[in-house]
């Protein structure tokens, strides 16, 4: 049996090769009813594309990156999926970078991209991206970049994040309404408008029930979790009027626990906490974990379908694409009412 090929199904339809091509890569330069017309006899012949020709006609990888502070975070491995469930289905492969929350190393990996390793880019900023130079250098080269859950302020361009000011505002008045008066923030990142957004729903909560905002409510914490676990026993032991604890990352939920253990403080009795979390784990912590879930699936498959449509279609901006995916609050025993 002769292989079937784009000469084929051109010869076929009585189309130029170039148009099968783009027909076949989802071009917004053919039209709808072309397409079908391809792909349809393409299905009926068995048309087996060559992804390497394919991408050395076109020049292009087929592939896009994954750039992520970290993995430790369910809520990143949740996201990947849902980028990868958009990619594959589009033929695109998909490359995971970690940055470990270093700048340094984000900029050297943005830097390799622009080789032309990758087409496009889905990135969550590091906790220690305050200079994007590198990233509006990649921009300026015509990869597109699309942000997800961290994103920075000075880069226009497509972002898919959570409403991160309501869902924290959420949480501190859940626990203003458990009666907890003296409440800690922990957080990794000032900086960062996911960490700015989430300090302001916890001001502005504490503001509308009449309770003071304080600096040094706000825990600055890193990235090593026994460093975090003895900073947030220091402050518990000096501040024993601490009721109510929101942990703004996964990672600092373990600490948070071992620091109230260690120091005989009881949840939810003593202390309460609410923690942004995404592992199904919560429901399985002693005690079960109140929790703000974000759409880490939703979000992860919504950056890589708006970066893939960028790709289709250089013409397009993605400047004013901004999705926002409202988190969920599920209440569980850690902030349990007492007596």
């Amino acid at each position: 049996m002769d292989k079937i090929n784009i000469k084929r199904l051109a010869e076929e339809l009585n189309l130029s090769t170039s148009t099968i091509s783009r027909a076949l890569q989802d071009s917004y330069q053919i039209g709808a009813a072309t397409k079908q017309r391809v792909l349809e006899l393409a299905k009926k012949l068995n048309y087996q594309p060559n992804p390497h020709a394919s991408s050395l006609g076109s020049s292009r990888s087929k592939t896009i990156a994954v750039v992520i502070p970290e993995v430790f975070d369910s809520y990143f491995a949740l996201a990947i999926n849902g980028i990868e469930a958009v990619a594959q289905a589009q033929g695109y492969h998909v490359l995971i970078y970690l940055t470990h929350e270093r700048l340094q190393l984000e900029q050297e990996i943005l830097h390799a991209f622009r080789s032309g390793r990758v087409d496009g880019v889905v990135i969550s900023v590091s906790a220690e991206t305050t200079s994007t130079a590198h990233i509006q250098a990649l921009r300026a080269q015509g990869v597109p970049v699309v942000f997800f859950d961290r994103a920075a302020d000075d880069v226009d361009t497509a972002r898919v994040t959570t409403n991160d000011t309501e869902s924290a505002y959420q949480a501190t008045c859940h626990l203003i309404e458990r009666r907890c008066t003296t409440l800690l923030l922990l957080s990794i990142s000032r900086h960062l408008s996911i960490g700015r957004q989430r300090i302001a729903g916890y001001r502005q909560a504490l503001t509308e029930h009449g309770l003071a905002f304080r600096d040094d409510d706000i825990v600055d914490c890193g990235q090593d979790p026994e460093a975090n676990r003895e900073l947030l026993e220091a402050t518990l032991r000096a501040r024993p009027g601490i009721d109510g604890i929101i942990s703004t990352v996964e990672m600092l939920t373990e600490s948070t626990y071992q620091a109230c253990y260690a120091l005989h403080r009881r949840i939810p009795q003593d202390v309460k906490v609410v923690s942004f979390y995404n592992s199904r784990s919560a429901a399985i912590l002693n005690p079960s974990l109140t929790t703000i879930s974000q759409p880490a699936f939703e979000m992860g498959k919504t950056a890589a379908t708006l970066l893939l449509k960028a790709l289709r279609n250089p013409k397009s901006t993605l400047v004013a694409e901004n999705v926002v995916l409202p988190s969920v609050l599920t209440i569980r025993n850690s902030t349990a009412s007492i007596g």
